[in-house]
């Protein structure tokens, strides 16, 4: 795994015409090493790929970090990122311009005086927009997982129990079985609540005659779902069931015309459009998807604002709503893969309206 990853990561150097790279980001770190640990830095040079770390965690790198080398560093790591730097004056070292702040920055320069640091953007976050098979098997389990986390929640929730009830409960079911946690703060949003997108889960009790929109994935083995759901318990306010029917409707569009070659304006647009045609585009008030991976919200975005041109091997969410204000929400949400024609989903659980 990592050695791929590595020399790809070298033809980004060389396009930047840099002589080394430090890669601050946890989750970069992960991607290019494999090693989980809580602290370290890999740093890449022309020839060679380290993987710094202190005393904690040198038996565990040991194991997990294969094709690289694991160096214990010193008490500033930075001191050591300079005896590793290739020899010379003015060596070009790019670092991640997301991730450093302003202090380690300031740091780092003191350290490398004989260096010269190149802020660079997203060079790892590009790699990461396109999953090999691997990964790609990886998601599809954390989008079963999410799945069979959906059915069971069904089973158990009624009026009377509370929105932490329900979250805590599909926590539960997700960590044992398998999940390292689930991937966000778990949206249990019902009631008039369902009309907020991020409706994070409260104490308010569930009642009957109500609409409750679930927004969850689960973190497994270093990957991410994400798919929201909404039911309706007892009978609900018409109003609802109109705006689940269009959202729905939006939803299967974009999912019946995605395809690479779009940009992610052309994909958003093709479930606004619907929505505004309706006359509800006003109550849609936020993308219609993003990228997912190792982090719930990575590129391409599927957005207004978005020229991304969409590619085999990304993996984004479609997740269109519709809220109203003090009445309700809806917003339904899958896991989908690019494909060389069109897209394949990840997440398959019920999209038909379910009265509980």
């Amino acid at each position: 795994m990592g050695n791929k990853r590595i020399s790809k990561l070298r033809k980004v150097l060389q396009d930047h015409g840099l002589e080394a790279m430090l890669i601050t980001s946890g989750i970069n770190r992960r991607y290019l090493s494999g090693f989980t640990g809580s602290s370290g830095y890999v740093l890449v040079t022309g020839d060679d790929c380290y993987l710094l770390t202190d005393f904690r965690y040198m038996t565990q790198a040991a194991e997990q970090a294969a094709g690289v080398k694991v160096v214990e560093h010193g008490p500033k790591f930075i001191d050591t990122i300079r005896e590793l730097l290739p020899a010379g004056e003015n060596v070009r070292i790019g670092f991640e311009q997301e991730d450093v702040t302003f202090s380690a920055y300031t740091a780092y320069a003191e350290a490398l005086k004989e260096a010269v640091l190149i802020p660079v953007s997203k060079a790892v976050e590009n790699l990461r927009t396109f999953k090999d098979q691997e990964e790609l098997a990886v998601m599809g389990r954390a989008a079963d997982l999410a799945d069979a986390t959906f059915s069971h929640i069904l089973n158990v929730i009624k009026p009377g129990m509370t929105e932490r009830d329900v979250d805590l409960e599909m926590e539960f079911y997700m960590r044992t079985h398998g999940a390292t946690s689930s991937s966000f703060d778990t949206i249990v949003a019902s009631g008039e609540r369902s009309a907020m997108p991020h409706g994070v889960a409260s104490s308010r009790v569930i009642k009957g005659n109500e609409f409750v929109t679930f927004d969850f994935g689960a973190l497994l083995d270093g990957y991410c779902s994400d798919v929201t759901r909404t039911i309706a318990l007892g009978s609900p306010d018409p109003k609802l069931k109109e705006i689940y029917d269009i959202v729905l409707e939006a939803q299967l569009h974009a999912l019946a015309h995605i395809k690479p070659g779009m940009t992610g304006r052309e994909c958003d647009a093709l479930a606004r459009d619907i929505i505004v045609r309706y006359g509800y585009g006003e109550y849609f008030g936020h993308s219609t998807g993003h990228g997912l991976g190792m982090e719930v919200h990575e590129w391409p975005r599927l957005s207004k604002l978005s020229d991304e041109v969409m590619e085999p091997g990304m993996v984004v969410t479609v997740e269109p709503g519709i809220y109203l204000p003090g009445i309700g929400g809806v917003r339904i949400e899958d896991d989908i893969v690019i494909t060389e024609s069109g897209i394949s989903l990840l997440t398959h659980s019920s999209k038909d309206y379910t009265v509980l």
